[in-house]
Order: structure tokens, then sequence, then C-alpha cells
């Protein structure tokens, strides 16, 4: 049996488990807000054109509005200046949309701080722990924030300081970038970078470093504890928007039981 032939058996016997990690996608799903004068993209939205009506007797569509950055979606390295030379989302070639995924929890931490910050000692412990990050692959950051992503508000978790969300560390986003043999890091939260990473050194530094070593984000996941820390393989398809900077995404997971 050749080795899809193999691969189609174990999805259809279940040895080998499909895990939408993608949140759904409705007016309800939260976006990222940007404080003024910076541009804000609106919520996703359909407009019907027919429902089995005049319109279109046998057939119901819908037009729809959104941003390239909502709910669970894809960041390509023009999407930041540093990436500015870089692919947009349609360039990026295939088969870096099929790749091994590790999985670091940090719940407990993010539960007790909300705006905690991944180190590089907290990636090194892990790698101890569950071995070496993959090659080309992803590293998927789990920190229970997908809890919240019904209500916006408590998603962003923003006050009269801004938002407080869980992130990566300045240090460990440069490390990440240009020390370690990832494709890209995928997270729950609204963007790849803390709530308070407006106020870092860089700027936004998942974007900054990662976009910007012509890597690449995947945000607003959710499923990740069904996940082994070791061992999935992660599918990740975006729409190949012609000069796109990114765009909503179907992540998979496919994972052995």
């Amino acid at each position: 049996m050749s080795l899809l032939a193999q691969l189609v058996t174990a999805v259809a016997t279940g040895s080998v488990e499909v895990v939408d990690l993608t949140a759904p996608l409705s007016q309800q799903t939260p976006v990222l807000r940007l404080p003024e004068p910076f541009a804000n993209t609106v919520h996703f939205s359909l407009r019907e054109l027919s429902r089995y009506d005049e319109r279109g007797p046998a057939w119901y569509w819908n037009d729809i509005v959104t941003g390239e950055h909502t709910g669970t979606h894809f960041d390509a390295p023009i999407h930041w200046v540093t990436g500015r030379n870089g692919d947009d989302v349609s360039q990026v070639a295939p088969q870096r949309l099929v790749a091994p995924a590790v999985v670091l929890d940090a719940t407990t931490m993010a539960a007790a701080d909300p705006d905690f910050l991944l180190q590089v000692d907290h990636v090194q412990e892990w790698t101890k722990t569950h071995g070496a990050l993959p090659e080309g692959g992803w590293l998927l950051y789990r920190t229970g924030w997908d809890a919240r992503s019904d209500d916006e508000n408590d998603f962003l978790n923003a006050d009269e300081t801004g938002s407080h969300t869980p992130g990566i560390s300045s240090e460990c986003a440069r490390w990440l970038a240009t020390e370690t043999p990832l494709i890209g890091v995928g997270v729950e939260t609204v963007g790849t970078d803390a709530g308070a990473a407006h106020g870092f050194d860089p700027p936004f530094p998942c974007h900054a470093f990662l976009l910007g070593a012509g890597k690449y984000g995947l945000t607003q996941l959710r499923n990740l504890d069904r996940l082994p820390p070791q061992g999935a393989v992660v599918i990740a398809a975006p729409l190949p928007i012609v000069g796109g900077s990114g765009s909503p995404t179907r992540v998979l997971a496919l994972v052995e039981r």
C-alpha cells in the first residue's frame, strides 16, 4: 500500500485523528483593536445575495466582508515592515503549509498572570523533556486563551493601560526567529504578540523578528489541548490572496492515536 493510501486508511479508521484548530468565523469573532490614529479592520460579516428566492431560486450564497487578519489567520512575511521584501500570502510555497508541530503548554503561568511572557529558558526546558524543535515546523504556544474567544472583551482583556494577554518576550522572539529551525509560531491569542508588546523593544517583536526572518505566524488557534507535545502534523491553508499580507485560514492537525 502506498504512503498516501496508508494515510487515507488511517484517517478513515481513526488511527490518525484530524483535529480542527480553527475558530469559527462569524460577526462575533474577536478582532484586534488598535488605538487612534491607527486603522482597524472590520468584523467579519456576510451579505446575502440570494437564498432560494427571486434573486436566485435554486441557490444560496453570500458576499463576505473581512480583514486578512481576522479569526484564525496566517501572517505572511510581507505583513510587517521587517519582511516587506518577503513573500505575500499567495507566494508561500505549498510544501511549507504542511509541517510538523510541537505544543508548549504555558496554561498554568498564563492563568496566574495574563501578561505572562514565554522566555528562552522556558523553551529550552521544554526541549530537555520533549526533544528538539522540529526542522521546518511550528511551535504552538498553548496558554488556554482560546477559552475566552466567545467574548471579545474577555479575549482582548483590555483596561485603561491597554490589553493584557500572554505572549513571547522580545529576547525569545529573536531567538526563535534566528536560532531555531522553526517555520513559525502559532498562538491562541488575537495576534502572535503579547497584549503589551507595543511597549517592547522592538515593538511587537514576534512580528518584527519572525516575519523579518521569512517565517510565519498563526493566531487564534483552538484545541491545542488535544495535541501531544511532539508528533502532530499541521496543515495551514490560507487563501492565496495576490499581494495579501495574510488570510483567514483553516488549520488542521493530524495526530496518531
